[in-house]
């Protein structure tokens, strides 16, 4: 949500500018870049991702060279110079940029855009460098699938530094004796007075060339070296890991890792494994059976007969025995009749508190079928149906169906969704009319006391709670302040309309975030007092839930926190916990909503922040929130505007503010969908937990669609009517939960066009 959006252009200025509180003017103005017009015809020193940058001739700012971005479908051609500067100093960046969706800005800072510059247009960036910074990445971009951009005579003006070393290269084992290591390394960009060579967190040696022996180690002893440069500002970040061991075992070699399966044929299977230091050779076992003994990392085990099943591991040996038995490997010989076919026809058929029950057509020459949720079998039998027990109440699943026979087993059938029975009333209509009420500013629209919001509004979200500070945990609400706001009643009155609207069936939550609410749980106590203070929060106006809507960088995925199911990174781990604290505080009627952006829920489809390469962290970073809370969440109403495009199911762009932005988006919340670069599928969510969220009008934010076309969207979703062409991969949505608009007080501004329209059409569905 943006507070003030009182025009397209100043929602998508406040977007960008998430996190600047402050500008400063540059201490001095001297252009720290180097080749900031590309005269020199070449890239050097910047740095663009995939090779998509390239120097032009034509068009051109000044003089008689450009920057060329080719931005592709998967890669935004992010083009970057790292700049020593000095700290807690005040900085400007400009540049010339020409294109659709074009950007400047500073890594981990503040940047801009453009939606669109057909001539060369000037952006500006100014910051201000932390109290130890010695270096910025400045970079400029374009935007996945949007085409090529062009920059020219890019400044950044201020004082320049003496930025530490870059990152060495990573060491490799050169000769290696019983006491000794030698180890060497690619140079370090920047000033280098020397390199360190680290093992664990300990200095092992200091030397101004890329080389070095460590010495005086222990005969057949492990070890893990790392290398950083250093110089008098300061030391680069370590280099990944060398790993060696010296020599003169006399113990048993460790277990080898890495056993895995080669070429198969009707008689053979091919293995190999990794080396295990200080072993003479290696044995192959089928159970406790001896296969193979070779002194190689890797045999062929023949002899064998067509379509049988085998399971391998390998053990290490020396003079002194021989190491404990790997993990396994299976692997069948060919020559198997066909497997049967993928069986159709899966159907839910049934469903009470804690099972599921299903059913599909019979497939030719199969043996049997299995049934699974996700990649775990839940059931299997020789009939074709099966019904899943032991399941939570309120609960949503995803089945597939495979069969199965003597040669093997089919691919998974398409998935079915299904949700057990038991689920709390909530008191909300079966489509509801959701909106933000501006209960702590004016903005421009005006401030609107709670007693004239119309009854038409099912869930009221005061908007907003705040932290004292971003990675505080310390929430605060305070209603809009009299000189900003004249008209707003006494605390006595606001709590005695929120207790008219409740009478009403009405329900009124506190939402956190917002645009200007960044929320960081970095830390168990961050998220103990998010807990307390948001209690109290809800126990001062007697509230019946909690919206989340944390924007800009609140929520970001670590490197290598790839799974959804299991996230690491502790401002999303930290979270999940707090609300699953409210959540058991106030039990099965607490209302839980979120308001999250299409980039940090739909673009995970096509990246995810934990595993990408040289994409934005934040991608797809609400995933594992709304999948640990996936029975716990009331409405999840995404918001359909201020975004960029973002492919769909059908690997296709959909751009906001029409239908088929609203059917696509919303149809990959129905079907679920794989997480990009993960191999884990986020599940469909119950079709009652899913709304979307459009701006009340074209002043509220990008992204305003006409009612006709919202309702378009709607019929397509709950219907399958007039969807336009588009196919939806998760089926009808009947039960689908309704519309959210920012905001109540816009919608009021433009005589409650929003309301007046939707109302009526929501109560209308079946």
């Amino acid at each position: 949500m943006t507070r003030r959006p009182l025009s397209l252009a100043a929602a998508l200025s406040l977007l960008v500018a998430v996190g600047v509180l402050a500008v400063a003017t540059p201490a001095s103005a001297a252009n720290l870049l180097a080749n900031p017009g590309f005269e020199t015809g070449t890239l050097s020193p910047w740095s663009c991702t995939g090779g998509l940058g390239s120097v032009v001739g034509t068009p051109v700012r000044s003089g008689t060279k450009a920057l060329q971005g080719a931005a592709s479908a998967s890669d935004n051609a992010k083009c970057s110079q790292t700049v020593a500067v000095q700290p807690n100093t005040a900085y400007a960046l400009t540049g010339w940029v020409r294109g659709n969706y074009v950007y400047l800005g500073v890594d981990g800072g503040a940047s801009t855009w453009t939606p669109g510059a057909a001539a060369f247009t000037q952006l500006t960036v100014n910051f201000t460098t932390g109290a130890s910074q010695t270096s910025v990445v400045v970079y400029t971009h374009g935007w996945y699938g949007q085409g090529t951009y062009f920059a020219d005579d890019i400044s950044l003006d201020g004082p320049g530094g003496t930025g530490v070393p870059g990152v060495p290269g990573n060491p490799s084992v050169g000769a290696i004796t019983n006491t000794s290591i030698a180890l060497s390394w690619g140079a370090s960009s920047g000033t280098v007075t020397g390199y360190r060579v680290y093992e664990g967190t300990t200095v092992r040696a200091t030397v101004t060339g890329t080389s070095t022996t460590i010495t005086g180690l222990a005969a057949c002893s492990a070890h893990s070296y790392t290398v950083a440069a250093y110089n008098a500002t300061g030391e680069s970040a370590k280099t990944s890991a060398a790993s060696a061991t010296t020599t003169g075992c006399t113990s048993v070699p460790p277990t080898p890792g890495g056993l895995a399966v080669g070429t198969i044929t009707n008689t053979s299977i091919a293995l190999s494994w990794n080396a295990s230091s200080g072993a003479t050779g290696y044995r192959v076992y089928e159970g406790t059976t001896l296969r193979a003994t070779v002194t190689g990392t890797s045999t062929t085990i023949t002899g064998l007969a067509a379509c049988s099943a085998h399971t391998y591991t390998v053990a290490a040996y020396n003079a002194s025995g021989e190491s404990a038995k790997s993990g396994g490997v299976s692997a069948t010989t060919t020559g198997c009749t066909t497997v049967p076919p993928t069986p159709s026809g899966l159907t839910v058929t049934g469903a009470t508190n804690t099972s599921v029950s299903l059913s599909w057509s019979a497939s030719s020459g199969a043996t049997g079928y299995r049934v699974y949720e996700g990649t775990t079998q839940v059931a299997t039998g020789t009939g074709t149906t099966a019904t899943v027990s032991g399941l939570a109440t309120c609960s949503s699943h995803s089945y597939t169906v495979a069969a199965y026979n003597a040669s093997g087993e089919s691919a998974k059938s398409g998935a079915v969704s299904a949700t057990t029975t038991g689920c709390v009333n909530t008191g909300l209509p079966k489509h509801a009319l959701i909106g933000y009420l501006h209960a702590s500013f004016a903005n421009g629209s005006g401030y609107l006391r709670m007693a004239d919001v119309p009854s038409s509004w099912d869930i009221i979200n005061l908007a907003f709670g705040e932290p004292t500070s971003v990675t505080s945990g310390d929430i605060r609400f305070r209603q809009c302040p009299v000189a900003e706001c004249p008209n707003v009643e006494s605390e006595a009155d606001f709590i005695a309309a929120i207790r008219a609207k409740q009478a009403l069936g009405k329900k009124v939550l506190i939402s956190i975030g917002g645009a200007n609410g960044q929320v960081q749980l970095t830390s168990t106590a961050a998220r103990d007092t998010f807990v307390s203070s948001v209690s109290a929060i809800i126990d001062k106006y007697g509230l019946n839930g909690l919206d989340i809507d944390f924007e800009g960088h609140s929520l970001f995925l670590n490197a290598g926190d790839g799974d959804i199911r299991n996230p690491t990174t502790p401002v999303i781990v930290n979270l999940i916990s707090a609300l699953r604290t409210l959540k058991a505080r106030y039990g099965s009627g607490f209302i839980l909503t979120m308001a999250p952006e299409t980039f940090f829920v739909q673009l995970g489809y096509q990246f995810y922040g934990g595993t990408c390469s040289g994409c934005d962290n934040r991608a797809g970073s609400y995933l594992p929130v709304i999948y640990a809370l996936r029975n716990d969440i009331t409405v999840l109403h995404v918001q359909d505007y201020n975004s960029g495009p973002i492919m769909g199911l059908d690997n296709q762009y959909h751009n906001m503010g029409a239908a088929d932005f609203h059917i696509a988006m919303t149809d990959m919340l129905a079907a679920g969908f794989p997480v990009a670069n993960t191999g884990v599928t986020f599940p469909a969510l119950r079709e009652d937990q899913i709304a979307f969220g459009v701006p009340a009008a074209v002043s509220a934010g990008g992204g305003y669609t006409t009612p006709a076309q919202v309702q378009q969207a709607v019929n397509c979703l709950v219907k399958n009517q007039n969807c336009g062409g588009y196919t939806l991969r998760g089926g009808t949505s009947p039960d689908f939960r309704g519309l959210m608009t920012w905001s109540i007080n816009w919608d009021r501004y433009y005589n409650w066009e929003f309301s007046n329209s939707h109302e009526p059409f929501l109560n209308a569905l079946p």
